[in-house]
């Protein structure tokens, strides 16, 4: 046993396609139960150092292994995801493992039911690893948030690989899995695929159920995929997307094949360069990656074209107030009386809700309650709340104008590459102000992916935002995927 496990640890360190390890399967040169064996022992080589799971689910991928090996030995055809190892962000339910949204306040809670998205996922035929470290509550953007510590950056352990999905974009990375689900509220898919290297999918709001899903912020939160390489991604949103009558917000539109659509060529395609995205505060070396991006995107056969934004600097403060409001709402429910944490220390009904949420809850999460709590209460509402979402919709008409004269926006997904850990912890405010190429994609719907376009002199990823139209996923997959042939 030692010689397999050996073996297929060998094997994982030379990441594959989907399409690749399938194919391996399904001819029998590759078992299923062994591609598994051979991650678990990387995850126990590599998670010590970077902390991107926070529990594992081997009983429960051993047996969806031999499912798939059984079908491979009688020749029947496999599903689409036979074997493919898959991690799962820690704000999805996932039956029989621990939910703890990386927080103290649900250490230990067991759900009793898989997410739609886990559930399409294991239907498919992948075989789950495990779950995966986040910032508290998907609350933040450097995944230093954790309540069970922070991920380090499989490029630099010393730098953060981006939040609020760090575990999800580290594990690929890593490759301590092929591919991974996360959730993007305000860019918490984008931005650590940005800082890790791989590509992050945020599809258009309600294309993914969001049944089983942790909420932070309900009319911004979405389900989206990490993986490698474009084409997996496009992958693993066609499985995932969907109507799903367990989640009203939905989308009833077909699901595309996004995966053949991605194959298809960029030529001809008209890109828009907003020059809001490349202002003051832009990295040299971010700018000069992403320029390169778009220099690749021309080579391809795609007009590339000015666009204007203008609304774009008002993008941070509206998604603070709204994302703040949702996730003061969403969290009232966790007061210690119904499962999660209780504070031990209380005797009577309102301490225990007081301690049980003080106790409960990280500096993050308290704060931004407190904000949105404010932005909610009386006297206020009409001057914050109400104003955000009327910003809110400005912002979202600006964009269906842009998408009337292109078929894609481009733009850096962070104004930085990775920074240090630590390095903007003291400063909420200068981690906030980081989500301004992402927060805009949030506020409007519409869909976006992050492609790796080059690195920095020290070796960092630096990713590009490719932006779509709502629905329009396989045109941002397309986009996306002449920037990776180009080799950047």
């Amino acid at each position: 046993m030692a010689s397999e496990t050996n073996s297929a640890e060998t094997f994982v360190e030379k990441p594959k396609s989907f399409a690749s390890l399938r194919e391996e399967i399904a001819a029998g040169r590759t078992k299923a139960a062994d591609l598994a064996a051979g991650y678990y022992a990387r995850i126990e080589k590599k998670n010590p150092q970077l902390n991107a799971y926070l529990s594992l689910t081997k009983e429960r991928a051993i047996e969806q292994a031999g499912r798939v090996d059984a079908l491979a030995a009688k020749g029947d055809p496999l599903p689409p995801l036979a074997g493919i190892p898959i991690g799962i962000k820690d704000v999805l339910m996932m039956k029989g493992a621990p939910a703890t949204a990386a927080s103290k306040i649900l250490k230990g809670y067991l759900p009793p039911y898989d997410a739609t998205a886990v559930q399409k996922l294991d239907a498919a035929g992948a075989v789950l690893l495990g779950k995966l470290n986040c910032d508290e509550f998907a609350m933040g953007g450097s995944n230093e948030n954790s309540a069970y510590g922070p991920v380090h950056n499989p490029y630099d352990t010393e730098r953060v690989p981006g939040g609020s999905s760090g575990g999800s974009a580290a594990a690929v990375a890593s490759n301590m899995a092929v591919a991974t689900l996360g959730s993007d509220t305000g860019g918490s898919i984008r931005q650590p695929a940005s800082f890790c290297g791989v590509v992050g999918v945020l599809p258009t709001y309600g294309r993914v159920s969001r049944y089983g899903l942790i909420a932070f912020a309900s009319s911004l939160d979405r389900v989206g995929p990490f993986a490698s390489n474009v084409r997996d991604a496009a992958t693993l949103l066609g499985i995932i997307a969907g109507h799903d009558e367990k989640d009203a917000t939905s989308s009833t539109a077909p699901v595309q094949n996004y995966a053949a659509e991605s194959d298809k060529p960029a030529e001809g395609l008209r890109i828009g360069v907003p020059a809001e995205y490349f202002a003051e505060g832009l990295d040299s070396e971010v700018r000069a990656a992403v320029e390169k991006g778009i220099a690749a995107l021309k080579a391809a056969g795609c007009t590339v074209k000015p666009v204007s934004l203008p609304h774009t600097k008002y993008a941070v403060p509206t998604y603070y107030l709204i994302a703040t409001a949702e996730a003061s709402a969403n969290l009232a429910r966790f007061d210690g009386v119904r499962y999660g944490y209780r504070s031990p220390s209380s005797q009577q009904l309102q301490d225990m809700y007081c301690h049980s949420r003080d106790e409960g809850f990280g500096a993050e999460v308290k704060r931004r309650i407190l904000l949105g709590t404010y932005a909610l209460s009386a006297g206020y509402y009409d001057a914050y709340y109400l104003k955000a979402q009327q910003v809110r919709r400005l912002l979202a008409e600006e964009f269906l104008r842009a998408f009337a004269e292109v078929d894609a926006i481009v733009t850096p997904t962070s104004p930085v590459p990775a920074f240090k850990i630590g390095e903007k912890s003291d400063d909420p405010v200068a981690m906030y102000l980081a989500d301004i190429y992402t927060v805009t994609a949030s506020l409007a719907g519409i869909c976006g992916v992050n492609v790796p376009c080059g690195k920095t002199q020290a070796g960092l990823p630096v990713g590009m935002q490719v932006l779509a139209r709502h629905l329009n996923e396989s045109t941002a997959f397309r986009v996306a995927r002449a920037v990776e042939a180009a080799g950047l």
